[in-house]
């Protein structure tokens, strides 16, 4: 929350392109001066204070939501992104929503992959955002659990940037992207980029912010994806 504040910080890191969970809505962010102002921008959510935010910082970069968006999926979100050099459908996730009878978490992603399942199969996608799930907490005999949600993504050739690129296993993942209440024993990975087969082919890396530059703004840290 409060990204206005802390906007200078993911800066630092020179991104093209940032998705941001649990971020207030457009009119409430007031950058302090001096602060590079994004030049394209989306939120999504009923929670002024606390919804889905994404943020261009390279002018050549547009935005647009698709037309196949499903507002029951709240925080689900595919937007075109288009530059000069490429074009490519990016599916920003927040999974929390907390009306739903079905499930809260992971089970929003298990639904969207399933309504946007004809676009996965035939465009450039990157899926990106807070999945509020991992392995570890599969319910066997829940359809739609974290495996399922991987297994049906990498079926269509989608894969996790993480896990291609540091060659881990889903649930035993070696560098935590939450740390519960900022404790620092308390790791956990729920924030993913999965990426299709073309886009994977030009992954040059993926970092994970470190627990003691980050926990001081956030309880998660970054997930910071490059591209050839």
């Amino acid at each position: 929350m409060a990204f206005r504040k802390k906007a200078g910080h993911i800066l630092s890191l020179s991104p093209d392109l940032v998705v941001i969970p649990e971020c207030e809505c457009v009119d409430r962010l007031k950058f302090s001066d001096g602060i590079k102002q994004p030049s394209s921008s989306l939120w999504f959510g009923t929670n002024l204070n606390k919804g889905l935010g994404i943020f261009s910082y390279n002018e050549d970069i547009k935005l647009k939501v698709l037309k196949t968006h499903n507002p029951a999926l709240r925080t689900i979100v595919p937007i075109s992104v288009t530059s000069s050099k490429y074009q490519f459908t990016l599916y920003a996730i927040w999974a929390n929503n907390p009306d739903d009878p079905d499930g809260v978490y992971v089970e929003q992603i298990w639904k969207a992959i399933h309504h946007y399942d004809v676009h996965l199969k035939k465009k450039t996608s990157m899926l990106v955002g807070d999945f509020n799930s991992n392995i570890i907490w599969d319910r066997p005999r829940r359809e739609g659990n974290h495996s399922s949600v991987v297994k049906f993504l990498e079926e269509r050739k989608i894969f996790s940037s993480y896990h291609l690129h540091h060659k881990q296993l889903q649930g035993k993942e070696e560098h935590p992207t939450l740390y519960m209440y900022r404790h620092k024993d308390k790791p956990y990975h729920i924030d993913y980029c999965f990426v299709s087969k073309d886009l994977a082919d030009n992954l040059h890396s993926v970092e994970i912010g470190d627990f003691d530059t980050w926990t001081t703004l956030s309880d998660h840290v970054p997930v910071i994806v490059t591209l050839k």
